[in-house]
């Protein structure tokens, strides 16, 4: 294959899967917008966690939450944490309890009941993410899943499941950040819409 051929596969490849995101993710993305506006309007917490590309999506979309999605956007930051960025704090739980608790410790430490958090996972079977997803529930913190095609272990105990068509871990990381850049505009949407809560 050419370098050309390599090029015009995988962005052809990318941009079906997010066509087809439209009817396989559109109904999980509205009903985790309304989970996350209706916490972030009780004042609670949207947490993010995940391994590799998956953690520096969930520092991307935190991000997006605390600061803003785009430049002409005017309002206020909106409460999300990320909870792969403390490298004291995951290197200390993984030491001290094992990796499979690096997240789920930070979780008995800083959420809340109302919280909601976004466990990401492209394999479904990341054993620290479906430990945070368990601690989570135990809190009464509801768990949206960002997932590839196959739910497997992390779907079967989430609240809500957003599958990427595709088995292709590339193609699902970069449909999970397009997604989570359309969850951000669909939380602003909804907290302007209740009231103006978002409007700084």
């Amino acid at each position: 294959m050419s370098d050309d051929e390599l090029i015009q596969q995988a962005l052809e490849e990318s941009a079906r899967t997010k066509t087809d995101m439209v009817s396989s993710c559109g109904e999980a993305l509205k009903t985790a917008a309304g989970w996350v506006a209706e916490a972030m309007r009780r004042g609670n917490t949207l947490l993010l966690c995940g391994n590799g590309g998956s953690a520096a999506d969930s520092q991307h979309i935190a991000t997006e939450f605390v600061v803003r999605l785009t430049s002409v956007s005017r309002r206020k930051a909106l409460p999300a944490l990320a909870l792969t960025t403390n490298t004291s704090t995951l290197t200390a739980a993984a030491n001290d309890f094992g990796f499979e608790k690096i997240f789920s410790r930070q979780i008995e430490a800083v959420g809340h009941s109302g919280d909601v958090l976004i466990a990401i996972s492209t394999s479904g079977s990341s054993p620290n993410v479906l430990e945070a997803a368990r601690t989570a529930h135990t809190l009464g913190i509801k768990v949206v899943a960002f997932l590839g095609s196959q739910k497997r272990e992390l779907g079967a105990i989430a609240d809500l499941c957003l599958c990427v068509p595709n088995d292709d871990s590339q193609r699902v990381q970069e449909g999970h950040i397009t997604a989570g850049h359309i969850l951000v505009a669909l939380v602003e949407k909804r907290l302007l819409e209740s009231g103006g809560q978002c409007v700084d």
